[in-house]
C-alpha cells in the first residue's frame, strides 16, 4: 500500500475516466444496511415515481461523478437461486441506475473460467484498487487501497471479463 493512500472519497472524486466495482458475496451484513434490508424482508419497495422518498447522498456522488464523464460500473456475481439478500439488492438497483451507474448480473456458474481476486473491489482509473474486506457472515471488517500494477491488472481483467458475460440489469430476471 503507498504510504499516504487516498481515502474511498479521495479517489471517486479524483477519477477521470472510469470507477468499476466488482461484488461477489451473496449476502453482505453491513451495519448501515440492515435496517434498510430489514424494512424490505417487511414489503418495503422503493417506487420508482417518488424519487424523493430513495434518493440518497451516495446517488448524488454517482450523478456527480457520472456528470463529470466518469465511466461508472458494477457488476453483481450472484449464485441462483439468489439469496435474499441479492432479492433486496436487484429490488432497489433501479435507483443505482437512475443516478447514471450502469449495472450487470453474472450468475455464478457463468464465472468459473475467469480468474477473480479473492475479495470484493472498486478499481479507479484502471490504477488505484479498493479491497472491501468482509468476515464469513458477511460483516465489513476494513478496506485497503492499493495501487499495485499487477493487482490492477488482475481486478481490470477480471471486472472486464465479468462485465463481457453478465445480464443488463433491466434483463436480468431473479431466479
Amino acid at each position: 500500500m503507498p504510504s499516504s493512500a487516498p481515502t474511498f472519497d479521495d479517489l471517486i472524486v479524483g477519477a477521470t475516466h472510469s470507477a468499476v466495482h466488482l461484488e461477489m458475496r451473496d449476502s453482505y451484513g453491513v451495519d448501515y444496511e440492515t435496517g434498510p434490508f430489514a424494512d424490505w424482508k417487511r414489503g418495503l419497495r422503493h417506487d420508482p415515481d417518488n424519487r424523493a422518498a430513495w434518493w440518497r447522498p451516495w446517488l448524488d456522488l454517482v450523478q456527480e461523478t457520472v456528470s463529470r464523464g466518469v465511466v461508472m460500473r458494477r457488476a453483481r456475481i450472484v449464485s441462483e437461486p439468489v439469496s435474499d439478500y441479492i432479492r433486496f439488492e436487484h429490488s432497489g438497483t433501479f435507483t443505482n441506475v437512475a443516478a447514471g451507474e450502469q449495472v450487470r448480473w453474472l450468475p455464478r456458474r457463468h464465472a468459473s473460467g475467469i480468474a477473480l481476486p479473492g475479495n470484493d473491489f472498486w478499481l479507479f482509473d484502471g490504477q488505484w484498487i479498493r479491497w472491501n474486506h468482509f468476515s464469513g457472515d458477511g460483516a465489513f471488517t476494513g478496506e485497503e487501497v492499493s495501487d499495485d500494477p499487477a493487482e490492477a491488472k488482475l481486478c481490470a481483467e477480471a471486472f472486464e471479463s465479468v462485465w463481457s458475460r453478465s445480464i443488463p440489469h433491466d434483463q436480468y430476471e431473479i431466479r
